[in-house]
């Protein structure tokens, strides 16, 4: 057996290109030659996510509606990054939007593809540690956040029994709980 090669890009093209959806369409040759013609690619921005720990050991987590699950779920905080923005600039201000908290320091976990398959995006996941209140939220019209504050301890159950269920939130958990020594 071969090992996996590359598909070539024929031809692309912006389908769709809206302020929250991107899509492209593409033609690919497959590496035994065949084509096809009608390849669609979700164009998704990058994505920080935080897993931030106070001085007391609790989690600052967000409850809130997602609408394409049609539901509220708990998760960490976390968002896009602006163009051209650093992974951890974009880290640092989603958990202060999100929550009004700002962390004393942030540690790169591990950068995670989201959908390689359709998505072009990836979630760079930070372990954010000696977070604190220091100011409101500011949050853009589509967001109504309940800032949450879980026990270190209590995390991999939320997790276990479904309370936690937003993949990345997931992700990000066992790799903090594992760097943090409580995995």
């Amino acid at each position: 057996m071969t090992d996996p090669q590359k598909w070539k890009t024929l031809r692309t093209e912006m389908v769709l290109d809206l302020r929250w959806y991107k899509v492209r369409r593409e033609e690919v040759q497959l590496p035994d030659g065949r084509v096809l013609d009608d390849y669609y690619v979700s164009v998704r921005p990058e994505v920080a996510l935080v897993f931030p720990v106070t001085a007391a050991g609790e989690v600052i987590m967000v409850r809130q509606y997602k609408h394409g699950a049609r539901e509220v779920l708990l998760e960490l905080p976390g968002g896009v990054c602006d163009a051209n923005e650093p992974p951890e600039t974009a880290a640092r201000r989603e958990l202060l939007e999100e929550t009004g908290y700002e962390a004393a320091s942030l540690t790169h976990l591990a950068t995670l593809h989201d959908d390689p398959t359709k998505n072009t995006n990836r979630f760079h996941l930070f372990l954010a540690e000696g977070v604190q209140p220091v100011g409101e939220q500011s949050l853009d019209v589509t967001e109504n956040i309940r800032v949450e504050r879980v026990p270190l301890g209590e995390m991999k159950n939320k997790v276990l029994n479904g309370e936690i269920k937003v993949a990345n939130s997931v992700a990000i958990t066992f790799l903090a709980l594992e760097k943090l020594g409580k995995g």
